[in-house]
């Protein structure tokens, strides 16, 4: 996951998240359609100081967050008093040591507040109490049950009350954990498409498939290639015009391995 984003990339987040396209952009916003997709391109387009105040003011955010100038869309010059924080976390913030926009994302998930809440809970030991009042009388009624019984120690019964006693850390332990596992589960699926984000076997299941059928179909070694070769820069080699057909199979015809390849049947034989 990227720390910050390019221009590119939050005219695209914000565009998506309107969810509409460019021509419909283009409609409520009077810019060009043609301007507005050179401004989400990877070879960015500088954009007029009149467009840009117009996007500001449609997405609802600021010019300088547009510009990548700060990450708040709205909110501006927040003085760290209103914040609340320690120097130490101020200079972590500033360090470029950790990502500051995944913190952010963890911080406002909607769970985040449940794990707060719940970390504070057990390191004030604001429920100690309610622990060691739980335990204390499930002891006293598995001693009393012995104390009935004698052959009851370490039997069924016994043993339930000594399980049921809970252990202060292992309860927070385990909601917590719970917790967080939840919240990068939500941020990873909200980024699993990002294009930093690392592709799952999928396209290599396909890239494979598209393999085993140019192998399959007819046509000589060399077509069998360029089908590979163009599939993976998703061109079509059957769409492409004779003499293009030709000149590729020349091209290919210079490479050692395909000479040498056991799979070039045209190769003279000796």
């Amino acid at each position: 996951m990227k720390s910050r984003l390019t221009i590119q990339e939050r005219l695209k987040d914000l565009r998506k998240e309107k969810d509409i396209n460019l021509e419909k952009l283009e409609e409520l916003t009077g810019i060009s359609k043609s301007a507005l997709g050179s401004y989400e391109a990877n070879d960015y387009k500088e954009i007029s100081h009149g467009n840009l105040v117009t996007l500001a003011d449609f997405y609802g955010v600021s010019v300088d967050y547009l510009l990548c100038r700060t990450e708040n869309r709205k909110l501006s010059n927040v003085s760290l008093a209103e914040l609340h924080l320690s120097d130490d976390m101020v200079e972590l913030l500033k360090s470029g040591n950790i990502n500051n926009r995944l913190l952010c994302e963890i911080a406002t998930n909607d769970k985040f507040v449940r794990l707060m809440t719940d970390t504070e809970i057990y390191i004030d030991g604001h429920a100690t109490a309610r622990f060691r009042d739980i335990n204390e009388s499930l002891e006293e009624q598995r001693l009393a049950l012995i104390n009935q019984h004698r052959h009851a120690e370490g039997d069924l019964y016994s043993e339930t009350l000594r399980a049921g006693q809970i252990g202060e850390e292992d309860f927070f332990c385990h909601i917590t954990h719970k917790t967080w596992d939840s919240i990068l589960r939500d941020i990873r699926n909200a980024h699993e498409h990002d294009t930093d984000s690392t592709p799952d076997s999928s396209a290599a299941k396909k890239m494979a498939l598209e393999i085993q059928r140019a192998l399959s179909s007819p046509g000589d070694y060399l077509a069998k290639m360029w089908k590979v070769i163009l599939s993976m820069l998703g061109i079509d080699y059957d769409k492409l015009t004779d003499d293009e057909q030709k000149v590729l199979k020349k091209v290919l015809a210079k490479s050692p391995a395909i000479k040498n390849s056991p799979l070039n049947f045209r190769r003279k034989r000796k």
